[in-house]
């Protein structure tokens, strides 16, 4: 009967680090001025460097923004607002994010919604002022561009980034024009939801589904839900993830470890 691929994007098709980590900085400075009055260029190249070491923990784009400030206040004892910030590494952001991101919000008296806002429009300024630096601070996985343009199998794109976003670049970069409904972004819902919807219709009876994913804690939560148990995993080594986590994953029978020429390989 064929397949389904549903796919995640940053860390499967596309490597957004830079983009999403300038949109950050940029975003940061609008949040907190007067935290950021004091970082010049070169401290900015040095959070976007580290913003690359730390990426595997983003789940959800505004969450570069307090990586950022948190990046700050390890490097600049005196701007410290948080209770964790002293001593920390980013080894331990990268063991211990889901414990310290509660603790930062509530600390500096942050909403989530209000994050969120402020990273896509602070991300559709730069994009409405110079598109093409934007575009370019993104680039998609080698071979990936061509295995969209030519998969015979029916492709989904589940995400947590906003739609326009994804959208612009799978035009822009990979030059896919993809429908409206087949790619579910940020505000969809959980992606075990998706999953569930995009298996229960009609059009997908009896086609082979399968998930491609960089985060081993959302193919976790898929495997949690009994409903989804037909569904094939698949962890991209290529994306945001550890080599811890690439072993962990490895224990799971469900999950298969996918290379970047293999992903290409079955999309065609």
């Amino acid at each position: 009967m064929g397949d389904l691929y549903a796919l995640d994007f940053d860390g499967v098709l596309c490597d957004s680090c830079g983009e999403s980590s300038q949109s950050a900085v940029k975003a940061a400075k609008v949040r907190w001025p007067g935290l950021f009055d004091s970082v010049d260029s070169s401290m900015e190249d040095w959070i976007v460097d580290q913003m690359h070491i730390v990426r595997p923990v983003v789940e959800t784009g505004y969450e570069n923004l307090l990586l950022v400030r948190l990046l700050l206040e390890m490097k600049i004892p005196s701007l410290r607002k948080s209770s964790v910030s002293e001593g920390l590494t980013v080894e331990v952001i990268l063991e211990n994010w889901s414990k310290l991101k509660p603790v930062i919000m509530e600390e500096w008296d942050e909403n989530r919604e209000a994050l969120v806002d402020l990273f896509g429009k602070v991300r559709d300024k730069w994009m409405e002022q110079d598109f093409a630096a934007w575009i370019g601070a993104n680039r998609f996985y080698p071979g990936v561009s061509d295995a969209l343009k030519f998969a015979s199998s029916r492709v989904y794109i589940v995400t947590t980034k906003q739609s326009r976003f994804a959208d612009a670049l799978m035009r822009e970069l990979a030059g896919v024009t993809m429908p409206p409904d087949r790619i579910y972004g940020l505000g969809t819902g959980p992606k075990v939801e998706v999953l569930k919807q995009l298996q229960q219709k009609p059009e997908h009876q009896g086609l082979t589904l399968n998930f491609v994913e960089d985060r081993l804690a959302t193919l976790k939560n898929v495997i949690k839900e009994p409903e989804l148990d037909q569904w094939n995993l698949y962890l991209g080594d290529w994306g945001y993830n550890t080599q811890k986590e690439r072993e962990e994953a490895a224990s799971y029978p469900r999950i298969q470890i996918l290379e970047l020429s293999d992903f290409s390989e079955k999309l065609k």
